[in-house]
């Protein structure tokens, strides 16, 4: 098993069956498959069980074609992997692809998959969605089973679909979810705020702007941003890699080795007031939508960069609005809403109180239908 030249997948099975093509994220157990989890620690780790996730949507009828490249353990959002390559962005070469789930873009971007899956601990389904023009959605805490997925920061992971419409996420999610079902609604119906805009670029803010003017029922909102947070993420990975790591630090790349060094610091007073500024988020999110149904911003405050990029550098400004709905554990839907800078797409993010998963998507629908017919 070795990383292809595209950059895009890891591994893919010896014969594929017939189905919708699926892309997974080699951060997914598949038996009998080698599932790497982006480090050289697993170049050779062949599962003996495939991720439930997985198994629910070959089940359903789609058909794994390859395992996906990401971000080292997917702790990073460029998707540069220094042992099996940058995910390269189909759509916009040159441009960064986004992480950690690039691959699963990148596969979609590219017409190798149909829909993919991948996973979102602080906006790695979202981020590289926004980059590659592709949709991804996030689902409300625990709703999608982790179960055989390497995990990074427990209280934040995520399972969710990617695909190049909001349609083929909502089918996915009647597969890995039991029960689930689309709602009917009007967007004249839904109660939105609309938050975040001045964090974004002028033609990024500009896009997003008149997607959320498709609602009559809008206005402007305070929601708080992730602040004073890092260190309850930061524990969570310590906690995952502190053995691995002792034994295997010089396997790390420098850049997840840094970031895992730093985790490793973190110190019991740290932790706790970083828990207090987690539950004062939820305070003040849940005031901010009080009265409304959901919450519109910007997934993205900009455009792909170009490469080359270093992850340390844009990490903060890259996730800071997305893991606010990480911290939340509330769905989170990220979609392109037209052109922006340098004519790249802007991604507008969709989200809503824990369980309210349908309704976003339904709504992430409607605007899709919108912006497709006066494009």
């Amino acid at each position: 098993m070795g990383a292809e030249p595209s950059g895009i997948f890891l591994a893919r099975p010896e014969h594929v069956a017939d189905g919708i093509p699926l892309a997974v994220k080699d951060l997914f157990d598949t038996a009998g498959l080698a599932t790497t989890y982006g480090s050289i620690v697993y170049a050779d780790h062949v599962p003996e069980k495939t991720a439930e996730a997985v198994a629910r949507l070959e089940a359903a009828g789609y058909a794994n074609v390859g395992k996906t490249n990401l971000h080292e353990f997917a702790y990073g959002v460029t998707s540069a992997n220094p042992h099996y390559g940058t995910v390269p962005n189909p759509a916009f070469p040159g441009r960064m692809a986004g992480g950690s789930s690039g691959g699963s873009a990148a596969a979609l971007a590219a017409g190798l998959a149909r829909a993919a899956l991948g996973t979102d601990s602080g906006g790695s389904i979202r981020i590289p969605a926004a980059c590659c023009g592709v949709v991804g959605f996030k689902p409300t805490y625990g709703l999608v089973s982790l179960e055989g997925v390497f995990p990074l920061a427990p209280s934040f992971d995520h399972v969710g679909p990617m695909a190049r419409s909001v349609a083929e996420c909502t089918s996915m999610m009647e597969a890995l979810v039991d029960g689930f079902e689309p709602v009917t609604i009007e967007l004249e119906d839904v109660r939105i705020g609309v938050a975040w805009l001045e964090h974004a670029d002028p033609l990024v803010h500009a896009r997003v702007r008149e997607a959320t003017e498709l609602f009559p029922r809008r206005q402007e909102i305070e929601v708080p941003l992730a602040e004073g947070i890092g260190h309850a993420f930061m524990r969570e990975v310590a906690d995952v890699h502190r053995d691995l790591f002792s034994e295997f630090a010089d396997s790390y790349g420098d850049n997840v080795r840094t970031k895992v060094e730093r985790c490793l610091t973190v110190n019991d007073a740290e932790y706790e007031r970083s828990l207090k500024a987690r539950e004062a988020l939820r305070i003040g999110a849940e005031a901010a939508l009080d009265g409304l149904d959901l919450v519109l911003t910007p997934a993205l405050g900009f455009v792909s960069p170009r490469l080359p990029v270093d992850d340390l550098e844009i990490r903060e400004r890259t996730i800071r609005l997305t893991i606010p709905f990480n911290a939340l554990g509330w769905p989170a839907l990220a979609l392109p809403c037209g052109p922006a800078e340098d004519g790249l797409p802007a991604s507008l993010q969709i989200a809503g109180r824990p369980s309210t998963d349908a309704l976003v998507l339904s709504v992430g629908e409607l605007i899709e239908e919108r912006l497709t017919s006066v494009s």
